[in-house]
Protein backbone atom coordinates (compact mmCIF):
# COMPACT_ATOMS: atom_id res chain seq x y z
CA UNK A 1 0.00 0.00 0.00
CA UNK A 2 2.70 2.37 0.84
CA UNK A 3 4.64 2.16 -2.45
CA UNK A 4 1.16 2.82 -4.54
CA UNK A 5 1.13 6.14 -2.24
CA UNK A 6 4.90 7.01 -3.27
CA UNK A 7 3.77 6.02 -6.92
CA UNK A 8 0.59 8.23 -6.82
CA UNK A 9 2.37 11.28 -5.31
CA UNK A 10 5.44 11.44 -7.97
CA UNK A 11 3.33 10.95 -10.38
CA UNK A 12 0.92 14.10 -9.38
CA UNK A 13 4.45 15.75 -8.08
CA UNK A 14 5.40 15.41 -12.15
CA UNK A 15 2.33 16.48 -13.17
CA UNK A 16 2.26 19.49 -11.25
CA UNK A 17 5.41 20.63 -12.38
CA UNK A 18 4.37 20.09 -16.19
CA UNK A 19 1.67 22.70 -15.09
CA UNK A 20 4.06 25.12 -13.52
CA UNK A 21 6.33 24.72 -16.53
CA UNK A 22 3.62 25.49 -18.41
CA UNK A 23 2.45 28.52 -16.73
CA UNK A 24 5.36 30.06 -16.65
CA UNK A 25 5.58 29.81 -20.48
CA UNK A 26 2.27 31.21 -21.17
CA UNK A 27 2.64 33.64 -18.00
CA UNK A 28 1.08 36.88 -17.93
CA UNK A 29 -2.01 38.88 -18.97
CA UNK A 30 -0.92 38.65 -22.54
CA UNK A 31 0.75 35.64 -23.89
CA UNK A 32 -2.22 33.50 -23.76
CA UNK A 33 -4.52 36.00 -25.76
CA UNK A 34 -1.30 36.09 -28.46
CA UNK A 35 -1.16 32.68 -28.51
CA UNK A 36 -4.81 32.76 -29.34
CA UNK A 37 -4.82 34.85 -32.34
CA UNK A 38 -1.86 33.47 -33.58
CA UNK A 39 -3.80 30.10 -33.17
CA UNK A 40 -7.65 31.46 -34.42
CA UNK A 41 -6.43 33.80 -36.90
CA UNK A 42 -2.69 32.34 -37.97
CA UNK A 43 0.54 34.18 -39.28
CA UNK A 44 0.13 37.83 -38.13
CA UNK A 45 2.41 41.25 -38.87
CA UNK A 46 2.99 43.42 -35.54
CA UNK A 47 0.62 46.05 -36.15
CA UNK A 48 -2.30 43.77 -37.23
CA UNK A 49 -1.46 41.58 -34.25
CA UNK A 50 -1.39 44.70 -32.24
CA UNK A 51 -4.97 45.83 -33.14
CA UNK A 52 -6.74 42.27 -32.05
CA UNK A 53 -5.08 42.01 -28.93
CA UNK A 54 -6.94 44.99 -27.18
CA UNK A 55 -5.59 47.11 -24.60
CA UNK A 56 -1.55 45.76 -25.50
CA UNK A 57 0.92 48.54 -25.67
CA UNK A 58 3.56 48.29 -28.49
CA UNK A 59 5.94 47.76 -26.36
CA UNK A 60 4.48 45.21 -24.00
CA UNK A 61 3.91 43.41 -27.35
CA UNK A 62 7.58 43.61 -28.44
CA UNK A 63 8.63 42.08 -25.27
CA UNK A 64 6.05 39.11 -24.91
CA UNK A 65 6.85 38.40 -28.60
CA UNK A 66 10.19 38.35 -28.09
CA UNK A 67 9.62 36.13 -24.79
CA UNK A 68 7.79 33.64 -26.78
CA UNK A 69 10.01 33.70 -29.81
CA UNK A 70 13.06 32.82 -27.04
CA UNK A 71 10.41 29.99 -25.72
CA UNK A 72 10.06 28.11 -28.94
CA UNK A 73 6.60 29.29 -29.31
CA UNK A 74 5.71 31.96 -32.06
CA UNK A 75 8.06 32.19 -35.10
CA UNK A 76 9.28 35.55 -36.23
CA UNK A 77 9.57 36.36 -39.93
CA UNK A 78 11.39 39.58 -41.31
CA UNK A 79 10.02 40.02 -45.10
CA UNK A 80 12.13 41.87 -47.39
CA UNK A 81 10.04 44.44 -48.31
CA UNK A 82 10.02 48.41 -48.55
CA UNK A 83 9.85 48.57 -45.75
CA UNK A 84 10.55 45.65 -43.49
CA UNK A 85 7.75 44.18 -42.50
CA UNK A 86 8.06 40.64 -39.45
CA UNK A 87 5.18 38.22 -39.72
CA UNK A 88 4.60 35.96 -36.70
CA UNK A 89 3.50 32.93 -36.46
CA UNK A 90 3.01 29.60 -34.02
CA UNK A 91 5.63 27.13 -34.52
CA UNK A 92 4.58 23.35 -33.65
CA UNK A 93 5.33 23.52 -30.61
CA UNK A 94 3.61 26.66 -29.80
CA UNK A 95 0.59 24.98 -32.08
CA UNK A 96 0.49 22.03 -29.89
CA UNK A 97 -1.01 24.59 -26.99
CA UNK A 98 -4.40 23.81 -29.48
CA UNK A 99 -5.86 22.13 -26.37
CA UNK A 100 -5.39 24.38 -23.91
CA UNK A 101 -6.47 27.31 -25.97
CA UNK A 102 -9.74 25.66 -26.95
CA UNK A 103 -10.50 24.31 -23.54
CA UNK A 104 -9.99 27.96 -21.80
CA UNK A 105 -12.48 29.44 -24.74
CA UNK A 106 -15.21 26.71 -24.47
CA UNK A 107 -14.58 27.11 -20.20
CA UNK A 108 -14.90 30.92 -20.39
CA UNK A 109 -17.70 30.63 -22.77
CA UNK A 110 -19.77 28.35 -20.66
CA UNK A 111 -18.36 30.42 -17.34
CA UNK A 112 -19.94 33.64 -19.00
CA UNK A 113 -23.72 32.14 -20.18
CA UNK A 114 -23.61 30.65 -16.76
CA UNK A 115 -23.33 34.34 -14.75
CA UNK A 116 -25.38 35.63 -17.27
CA UNK A 117 -28.04 32.77 -16.62
CA UNK A 118 -28.25 33.58 -12.71
CA UNK A 119 -28.29 37.32 -13.11
CA UNK A 120 -25.10 38.10 -11.79
CA UNK A 121 -24.78 41.44 -13.43
CA UNK A 122 -22.15 42.96 -11.64
CA UNK A 123 -19.87 40.20 -11.89
CA UNK A 124 -20.90 40.28 -15.99
CA UNK A 125 -19.98 43.66 -16.23
CA UNK A 126 -16.45 42.83 -14.97
CA UNK A 127 -15.91 39.76 -17.67
CA UNK A 128 -17.23 42.59 -20.52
Amino acid sequence: MKKDKIEITIKCQNHIRGVRDTMYLLDGKWKTLIISHLYYVGKMRFMDLKRQVEGIASKTLSKELKELEMNNLVKRTQNNTMPVSVDYELTCFGESLHTIIDTMGEWGIQYRKDLLQKGSEVVAEIID
